[in-house]
């Protein structure tokens, strides 16, 4: 029978372990592939993209000459017309009036710009500007989300480490629980006192369900980002981190902020805004200046009317014309005046943005160096008070079990080592984290 049992036991240990174990685990590079090809927003900045190809080839179409074909039909009507087309037949004149006739033309145009003060040349260029930009944008929504997944992944594991503390918590309210019955029933504990242990082992409980919890919507949250069904299995890998790791030097902030300025895609493309600028105040300059165009066409026509044959008239009445065309703005109620003066505004606007940019860059490597740098000190000092807490506390409980602490001293010591290993994860997690970022941010992956 117990045999029987164990085997049971074990078929359905396997039956419970199987679907996790077949369960797909991401890991950091896994999450952010997947988001490379999946996320909605950087596929909307991709189309955005291919927009602004679309608008060079556009542009460069302007260049070449236009062709064009037209014809009309029309059909005239004379009520009061009184002469016709006289005929001769046996003998006899005969007279006829054609009030209704039917007209026809032909016609192929062509038209080539051939200088306009540069215009369609440097909207050419500025519309290859505008690519680039779309492109450095593809990239910048890529690391922005690159960046959010690193920050959500590492709450993860943070989150998964102190769930791991709060369950040894637990463990311990659990046995400081048990024994207290055990020293209320022999004399050395009043029940008031194994209240507290109960209610201290509820909240550890608590505390642990609090931080699965947070787990959970940290995940939810990885998930929404790698645009996952929620049918979809999704679990993350939890590497070994060593402290170590989190004692690791920590990039020089005016390094890392001089590689960033030279490779970070929201810094050049605050570039080619200056150089769009100047190329917009050029557009609107040329307004002051000529344009030459070159012109060309040929037209025929046919009329119902006359005694030629439809391919006659269409041969005889062919037309071809030829020039250029000349046109000086001379007045155009200030419109270029004031296209000019706001492609200076925009101009020192796009000088402005970039000011801005590179500070506000510099404002988010800073902040991230001194998070990283403080929690390395808090990291530190926290070994410490973990080492001090815990022989503090198994001080406490060896004699707490021997009646020689009471209750709230035993507790004090347990919150204080609680407290003491929350703090070195957190800074342990901020610090890794807050490294990783500054090595993103000076142009390594994560």
């Amino acid at each position: 029978m117990n045999k029987r049992r164990t085997t049971l036991g074990l078929v359905f240990s396997l039956l419970v372990t199987l679907p996790s174990m077949g369960q797909k685990q991401w890991t950091l590079d896994d999450c952010v592939n997947h988001a490379m090809q999946h996320n909605i927003t950087l596929q909307k900045a991709r189309l955005q993209q291919q927009s602004a190809t679309e608008d060079v080839k556009a542009q460069k179409g302007n260049l070449l000459p236009t062709l064009s074909a037209s014809t009309n039909q029309s059909v005239g009507y004379r009520p009061w017309q009184d002469n016709g087309i006289a005929t001769v037949t046996n003998g006899q004149v005969n007279s006829k009036v054609n009030k209704t006739y039917y007209n026809g033309s032909y016609g192929l145009n062509a038209q080539w710009t051939v200088w306009n003060g540069h215009r369609n040349r440097n909207n050419v260029r500025l519309s290859q500007l505008t690519e680039q930009q779309a492109e450095l944008n593809v990239t910048q929504q890529a690391n922005s989300i690159e960046e959010r997944i690193c920050q959500l992944y590492t709450q993860c594991l943070y989150l998964a480490e102190a769930i791991g503390v709060s369950k040894s918590t637990l463990e311990t309210s659990q046995k400081n629980e048990a024994r207290g019955k055990e020293m209320v029933e022999i004399g050395l504990l009043s029940k008031a006192d194994l209240a507290q242990l109960t209610s201290q082992r509820a909240t550890d409980e608590y505390n642990m369900v609090e931080a699965e919890s947070q787990l959970a919507n940290y995940k939810l949250q990885l998930r929404q980002l790698l645009e996952l069904r929620a049918d979809e299995p999704f679990d993350i890998v939890v590497p070994s981190t060593t402290d170590e790791q989190a004692l690791g030097a920590i990039p020089s902030l005016q390094d890392v902020y001089e590689r960033a300025l030279a490779s970070r895609p929201e810094i050049e493309s605050s570039r080619l805004s200056i150089e769009s600028s100047k190329l917009n105040l050029a557009i609107a300059k040329a307004g002051w200046l000529p344009t030459l165009s070159l012109t060309g066409g040929v037209s025929t026509s046919t009329n119902s009317l006359s005694n030629n044959g439809w391919s006659n008239q269409m041969k005889t009445n062919v037309n071809m014309s030829g020039g250029l065309s000349l046109n000086i703005p001379i007045l155009d109620g200030r419109q270029t005046k004031s296209s000019v003066n706001k492609a200076i505004i925009q101009q020192q606007q796009a000088l402005l943005d970039l000011q801005d940019q590179q500070k506000q860059l510099y404002q988010t490597i800073e902040g991230y160096w001194l998070d990283a740098t403080t929690n390395q000190q808090r990291f530190r000092a926290a070994q410490a008070s973990v080492a001090s807490a815990e022989s503090s506390y198994e001080l406490l409980q060896e004699q707490f079990n021997v009646g020689l602490k009471n209750i709230v001293e035993l507790m004090t010591g347990k919150n204080a080592l609680l407290q003491a290993q929350q703090n070195q994860l957190q800074a342990k997690y901020q610090t890794l984290l807050n490294q990783q970022l500054l090595r993103f941010y000076a142009g390594q992956s994560l």
